[in-house]
């Protein structure tokens, strides 16, 4: 199957002389949720931008769902719904008109039983009468979504959703994030709480300095590239590491009570069960053992610091 967004060597090159990317290439596929992340100033915002018409490309090509972004792009836009990062709403307008108009601004026909709908999704339906300027932050940022879902796109693009939003109303957002998806639509969210990424994704992509590092599926960037510590805490502490257990380079803390093995899940180093059995055979007694599992927070970290 195609995929839903094909970016083929798309670059921007600002005014000032400012690269804000350097050839793009990424597929994104349909009914997925693709998590893009970044460091501050890593491109991110500037390529949703371009998928999204806002600002124009130096080079390469854009097509959604087969329309080109530049030649077809009434079609194109329509698809997209989009929820920017800036909380740009209008301030004396009821949050009910607001999502009416945006869907009349993409030529769909009045329907106040979708608009109920969406709000009702949002939490929202109670501030339906509500001006814009009387809610919070974390309301206004659900106006934006349901604007952005108010035309019925077939692809959401979310700029830091959740940024200024408190714990309650994140987790309605994801619930809301999933069962969007569920219905079939795609999803492509940047974010800085990576522990969302982590939860919410089927695909992760690393962007920096203007260029995407990499495009793994998640669970298996997460055995390609996460680390597992194996922590053995020690019934009788020890000076120092027994020498024929230094293959596996032992870290003693400084207690002498605990062993702590760190490995790759494809590195060539011995296994946790011949250690098991290494330790026993050096006789040493250990009271327990745990096993840690890297974070995707930690590889997106170690990523970012290799890229020059």
């Amino acid at each position: 199957m195609a995929p839903i967004i094909s970016i083929a060597g798309v670059s921007k090159t600002y005014d000032t002389g400012f690269t804000a990317l350097k050839t793009v290439n990424l597929d994104i596929e349909r009914g997925e949720i693709f998590a893009l992340l970044g460091p501050n100033g890593a491109g991110k915002t500037t390529l949703i931008s371009i998928v999204c018409g806002i600002v124009n490309r130096s080079s390469g090509t854009v097509t959604v769902d087969g329309h080109d972004i530049g030649s077809d792009y009434r079609a194109a836009r329509s698809l997209i719904g989009l929820v920017p990062q800036e909380l740009t709403v209008e301030a004396f307008e009821t949050v009910a008109n607001a999502l009416a108009f945006s869907r009349g601004l993409f030529g769909r026909p009045a329907d106040p039983a979708f608009v109920e709908k969406v709000l009702k999704d949002l939490s929202l339906w109670d501030k339906r009468d509500a001006k814009i300027i009387t809610l919070s932050g974390g309301m206004k940022r659900r106006v934006m979504i349901g604007k952005a879902l108010a035309h019925e796109p077939r692809i959401l693009f979310l700029d830091e959703p959740t940024a200024g939003v408190d714990v309650e109303l994140r987790k309605d957002m994801w619930a809301m994030v999933r069962a969007l998806r569920d219905s079939g639509v795609t999803i492509i969210l940047t974010t800085h709480y990576i522990e969302e990424a982590e939860e919410m994704a089927d695909r992760v992509g690393v962007i920096n300095h203007g260029e995407i590092v990499l495009v793994e599926d998640k669970t298996e960037l997460m055995r390609k590239l996460g680390r597992k510590q194996l922590t053995v805490q020690l019934r009788d502490p020890l000076r120092t590491v027994p020498e024929a257990l230094a293959a596996y380079r032992l870290d003693l803390s400084p207690d002498g009570g605990t062993l702590t093995y760190t490995y790759d899940n494809q590195a060539d180093r011995p296994g946790v069960a011949s250690l098991l059995r290494d330790l026993e055979s050096a006789g040493l007694a250990f009271r327990d053992v745990d096993t840690q599992a890297s974070s995707l927070e930690e590889i997106f970290v170690n990523l970012v610091r290799k890229t020059p």
